[in-house]
């Protein structure tokens, strides 16, 4: 499988996904250590996961998060309800190999993201919804400069508990790149 590395880090690049890795993607979406960070939690087949990709890609800007040595498919990230006009979008993220959780590999994928949204998409606000047991991602988000903007207070049932969605966002201003750099025309 052929990849692209679109937006480059240290620890892993971002790709546009490829629909052959639908069925990477359906073993995740099937995974309740997994799925229960993610919102719809429910059973995908295949089939399912190679349309729902296909029309992610129309509106959204969506990426398959590769580790950098080995090419790895090891998650997903985008930026989805995009507002061109109050450049707003929603983020989301998950790293669905979990043998690269707590390796710092969520953090730089969602920075890269956050830079390609702000400094090529031109947005203003981008923000994203978390629930309140998923603390790990809620640690990753403060350290790269998301806020809690607000609550939906008892908005998820899972696992026999309802639990607070969290709301959190970033202003282009707040976030610092670690990534861009000044290409200047000849």
């Amino acid at each position: 499988m052929k990849y692209y590395k679109q937006l480059i880090g240290q620890k892993c690049y971002l790709s546009p996904p490829a629909i052959e890795d639908a069925g990477i993607y359906c073993a995740w979406l099937n995974d309740f250590n997994i799925s229960q960070y993610l919102e719809p939690t429910y059973s995908i087949t295949p089939e399912e996961e190679i349309e729902i990709l296909k029309n992610l890609r129309k509106e959204n800007k969506i990426f398959g998060i590769h580790e950098m040595q080995t090419d790895k498919l090891i998650g997903s990230c985008g930026l989805h309800e995009i507002h061109p006009v109050n450049q707003t979008a929603m983020m989301g993220i998950f790293i669905g190999e979990t043998d690269y959780w707590n390796k710092g590999i969520g953090t730089e994928a969602s920075s890269l993201l956050i830079d390609y949204g702000f400094n090529v998409l031109n947005l203003h606000n981008i923000y994203l919804y978390v629930y309140e047991y998923n603390k790990r991602a809620i640690a990753t988000y403060k350290k790269i400069g998301f806020r809690e903007s607000g609550r939906r207070r008892q908005g998820r049932f899972f696992a026999g508990k309802r639990h607070d969605i969290i709301i959190m966002d970033l202003l282009s201003e707040e976030f610092t790149s670690p990534y861009i750099k000044l290409i200047t025309p000849k």
